[in-house]
């Protein structure tokens, strides 16, 4: 069968920039999916996308489907003749219904009957037939938020259409897509090469449209944006800032890329820098440079569209346009120094947190007590962490945060350093704030832990205890992103305080704003106890393991962790399946009988495995208990799995439930001892293999 080559090229107005990589996406995907419930088999698909334009080379396709045959069911044999041999009614009805004659029936065997049937010959379709209405019914199922309909169309799309391209080789494939009927005509460029372009053959889309000025190829587009801005740093031996989000984004912005270089006023390097690169990243789309130390240089590279006989004008263009938004920020940064930090306070007592809750001075009053009081166990000085909880949120009220959101915390750090405080109070401003996400940074200093902690804690038990804990997808003080944070602030700082102990140290601070301090505590430990899961899903921890661990309720973090770990370890070894299993067995034995009390009775061991694992618990238990006092999880279950081998013969040889009550009773004790060794680190029978 001849394989050919298929185009296809939906032209429009300006596609959205911030969605052009998922509707390439989901155009190839969508296509796929139609190919394949077709039936029609192809070797490749490549997808393009660029600022006008979304197309797809499908690369050794099948020009139709391969020939079928399709079963259509009659009566059971029995019942189609009579007993001449003559079709009874229920065949003629068939023969009726699918226009065949008699000799036209064939049989087979349903289960214990044997049936009528027809077999009817299908052909396959052509891929011309086909190939329209696959390529519609992607379009259709577009991941579009909003369509739009150009006046002359009643087809809707996420920008207007302008013309459809649909070849097979060298020939157009008659059809209407978007209302616009399908040609070999493209466009290239809007200002270098704007008039048509008639594509003789499917193979040369890519070098047609390059002739023309346009890189169709987002991933090739993108590619050059980054070589071009790596060369443009290097000259002035910067590194540039190339978020991804804003490089997709500038990629689906420009046909031709061509990288310029400007630059700005150093005066305006005084300002803050993150609001410098904030205001240049989001408003002008450039890329910021830093040199090696991460502080922001004089320059910026700007993706101009265009290729341009005298550059010069562009980069004067840019330079203008970003001068203004530099100066705004510069002024809100001078105005905001006029005032000190601390005396913004004023501010805060008339802007409330939370109703019930008071104001957000109120809120950092609480934050300052407690972080006084977390101070012991994080080695943060009390005065730091008191002075950095008291400034924390005057922030907030600058100018500079008001035009810059993000900066918040971050201004914070700049003006206390222009007012001479200490790093540990200046830097804690900004990093109370972390970390903001999974896997983000943890504070470096230890007032900065200290006041993220006790800020989240305020207002995780605060809004427990007013019964606004999260439901559902309702989460709007985003506490459960907060309580990961608690835990993270807790684990990876070694503080070895439990979660009760930190909510009584927050609750201290609400006095009677919070009604009932039982249910709260209980809530709010519940609450934080239940994000372990979530916790260690995050970082690839199976459910069991972590299930192995909350089977023993551990009331400090760092506890829990050292044990997640462990039992993390410990099924990697050889032993640990059998083990799992063997604590399983014991676990159901001793659920279903009551253990008397005592010690194990030496002299009432008889058979040789039962005493040889008695042996072996008399050697291990002392070499275990310094490793749990020490919490040295890890190699006590290292130890512990030892016993397998004595904790399977055990099993081989000798029966628990005999009817002589006190050998059970002493063979159910030793089981009690071995079962007490294990889950002094973890439930293990909850392992799954």
């Amino acid at each position: 069968m001849a394989l050919h080559t298929v185009l296809f090229e939906l032209g429009c107005e300006e596609l959205p920039p911030k969605s052009l990589k998922t509707l390439r996406d989901a155009l190839k995907r969508e296509v796929e999916k139609g190919l394949n419930t077709a039936g029609l088999n192809f070797e490749a698909i490549e997808a393009y996308a660029a600022p006008r334009r979304l197309a797809l080379e499908i690369i050794n396709v099948e020009g139709q489907q391969a020939d079928t045959q399709k079963r259509f069911d009659g009566p059971a044999l029995q019942a189609a003749y009579d007993a001449e041999g003559n079709p009874t009614k229920a065949l003629q009805g068939f023969l009726r219904g699918q226009g065949i004659r008699v000799e036209q029936v064939s049989t087979f065997n349903a289960g214990k009957v044997e049936k009528i049937c027809y077999f009817k010959d299908i052909k396959g379709q052509s891929i011309d037939a086909l190939l329209p209405e696959i390529l519609q019914n992607a379009l259709d199922h577009l991941p579009i938020a909003k369509r739009m309909r150009s006046a002359i169309s009643r087809t809707e799309f996420v920008r207007p259409v302008q013309w459809v391209v649909l070849l097979k080789d060298d020939q157009v494939i008659d059809a209407t897509i978007q209302d616009f009927k399908t040609g070999n005509q493209t466009f290239g460029h809007r200002f270098h090469a704007p008039e048509a372009i008639t594509l003789k053959h499917a193979d040369d889309y890519l070098d047609a449209l390059q002739a023309a000025y346009v890189i169709v190829d987002f991933d090739l587009r993108q590619q050059l944006i980054q070589e071009q801005v790596q060369q443009l740093a290097d000259e002035v031996n910067a590194q540039a800032i190339v978020p991804t989000d804003l490089l997709d984004e500038v990629t689906a912005l420009v046909e031709w890329p061509v990288a310029l270089r400007a630059g700005f006023e150093e005066r305006y390097l005084a300002v803050p820098q993150e609001a410098l690169i904030t205001t240049m990243q989001d408003n002008q789309k450039y890329f910021c440079l830093v040199n090696g130390e991460g502080k922001l240089q004089p320059y910026f590279i700007t993706i101009s569209n265009i290729d341009s006989k005298d550059p010069t004008q562009i980069i004067e263009g840019n330079e203008k346009v970003v001068r203004p938004r530099l100066s705004d920020a510069e002024f809100f940064f001078l105005q905001d120094q006029k005032q000190p930090l601390a005396s913004r306070s004023e501010k805060l007592k008339n802007m409330v947190f939370q109703a019930q809750l008071g104001t957000l001075w109120e809120k950092t009053e609480r934050v300052a007590q407690l972080a006084v009081a977390l101070s012991q166990y994080t080695d943060a000085k009390a005065e730091d962490a008191e002075k950095a909880a008291l400034l924390s949120k005057c922030d907030l009220t600058s100018e500079l945060v008001g035009e810059f959101p993000e900066l918040q915390g971050i201004a914070g750090t700049y003006y206390a350093r222009l007012e001479g405080e200490n790093d540990e109070v200046a830097e804690a401003l900004g990093e109370q704030y972390l970390p903001k996400f999974a896997g983000d940074d943890l504070p470096k200093t230890k007032t900065g832990t200290t006041l993220a902690l006790a800020d989240r804690l305020v207002t995780l038990v605060g809004i427990f205890g007013i019964g606004q804990a999260p439901t559902g997808s309702k989460d709007p003080f985003a506490l459960r992103r907060s309580a990961i944070g608690i835990l993270r602030l807790i684990i990876e700082n070694k503080l070895d305080i439990s979660i009760e102990a930190l909510v009584n140290l927050t609750l201290a601070g609400y006095g009677d704003v919070v009604k009932d301090h039982d249910k709260t505590r209980n809530d709010a430990v519940t609450f934080l106890e239940g994000r372990y899961r979530a916790k260690y899903e995050d970082q690839g921890v199976d459910v069991d393991v972590i299930q192995a661990v909350q089977a023993l309720s551990p009331k400090s973090p760092l506890d829990f962790d050292q044990r997640v770990n462990a039992v993390n370890y410990f099924r990697t070894l050889p032993e640990a399946a059998a083990l799992a299993a063997a604590n399983k067995r014991v676990a159901n034995i001793l659920a279903k009988e009551a253990v008397v009390e005592g010690d194990v009775i030496e002299s009432q061991l008889l058979e040789n495995a039962e005493k040889a694992l008695y042996q072996q618990l008399q050697i291990i238990t002392p070499q275990v208990q310094p490793l749990l006092s020490t919490r040295n999880y890890t190699e006590a279950l290292s130890k512990l799995a030892a016993l397998r081998a004595p904790i399977d013969a055990f099993f081989e040889n000798v029966m628990v439930m005999v009817d002589d009550t006190e050998l059970k009773a002493n063979r159910l004790r030793l089981l009690a001892q071995l079962r007490a060794l294990f889950l002094s680190v973890a439930d293990i029978s909850v392992l799954q293999h």
